[in-house]
């Protein structure tokens, strides 16, 4: 599959340097070229796009461990109107690290971003159990801070990359409970859907028009109709009422395919209204052929009824 092309020349990350966000963002092929430009929190990345400071914006959307970032999502579903352009999964390694000298028996005092603290609960409890944690920003900004406290009771739990970029030492590595832990990250525009790839992924958010049994049934009938895989499902509050909420949804397909057109369609004219959150590369390797699969048999049952309707008298 080609790289996209990036439509802009800077793109806004969590930082400071050092975070996953930035390690992420290097790894990008298709982003090396683009200036990067952090922001301190996830917020104040999205607004960069919304105000035209960045082209493009890059941020954790989900956790394989921990599960969405809140914070991104609900910008995406309630605030911005920003459109995915890509999405970047990368494995995630995280280490206890501390200033030069430190030794694990003096640490007194844990600092990270909240996903990072709970991804690591159990060393925790089992080799600092009397530590308490603070939480800050991003893992990159525990590591800044520890740093500049210069204090040996301290550590953060951050990336090899935090402990090159802010001179600590790693005491503990890979501290994570588990091994399979990855982050998908996605980059933001404030316009443009990237042309089809045949390995797309599409998000949308939908708002049920009618609080009745069987609403969200029927939305997901539309899709079980047309073959397409839903890679994810989540109900988020709608922040209107108790009780009001919404559904964020992932789907094999781009909204250039005939069936996931057909299928967004019906889905806001009878159902619910639907915001949409882009089209796609997806990662990995087997969206392309189920996407292939689903619309052949499509193709083959259109053939069929214009063969029935051929047989219709004038």
């Amino acid at each position: 599959m080609d790289s996209p092309e990036p439509p802009g020349n800077k793109v806004s990350f969590l930082g400071p340097p050092g975070t996953f966000s930035e390690q992420a963002l290097l790894d990008e092929p298709f982003l090396a070229d683009v200036e990067r430009v952090w922001k301190p929190t996830t917020w104040d990345v999205l607004a960069a796009v919304v105000s035209g400071e960045a082209e493009l914006g890059f941020a954790a959307l989900e956790n394989s461990i921990e599960g969405t970032v809140n914070m991104t999502l609900d910008a995406l579903a309630f605030t911005c109107d920003l459109l995915i352009q890509h999405e970047t999964i990368m494995p995630i390694q995280l280490h206890l690290l501390a200033p030069p000298g430190a030794e694990m028996a003096s640490i007194q005092k844990i600092w990270s971003f909240p996903h990072a603290l709970a991804q690591c609960t159990e060393f925790l409890h089992k080799r600092l159990p009397e530590a308490p944690t603070g939480v800050c920003e991003s893992t990159a900004d525990a590591a800044r801070m520890v740093a500049e406290l210069e204090d040996r009771q301290a550590a953060a739990i951050a990336s090899a990359r935090a402990a090159e970029a802010y001179g600590l030492e790693i005491l503990a590595s890979d501290i994570g409970h588990r091994q399979e832990n990855e982050t998908r990250f996605v980059t933001l525009a404030s316009a443009g859907i990237p042309p089809a790839t045949g390995h797309d992924k599409s998000s949308i958010v939908t708002f049920q028009r009618d609080d009745r049994p069987g609403s969200l049934l029927s939305i997901l009938q539309e899709f079980a109709a047309r073959s397409i895989n839903l890679t994810k499902l989540e109900s988020r509050p709608t922040k209107q009422s108790l009780g009001n909420y919404c559904f964020i949804i992932d789907l094999e397909g781009h909204v250039s395919d005939e069936l996931v057109a057909d299928c967004l369609v019906n889905i806001q004219a009878k159902h619910a209204e639907v915001k949409f959150l882009g089209s796609y590369p997806a990662a990995g390797a087997e969206v392309a052929q189920k996407r292939r699969d689903a619309d052949e048999g499509w193709r083959k049952a259109k053939n069929w009824m214009e063969g029935l309707r051929g047989h219709l008298k004038n």
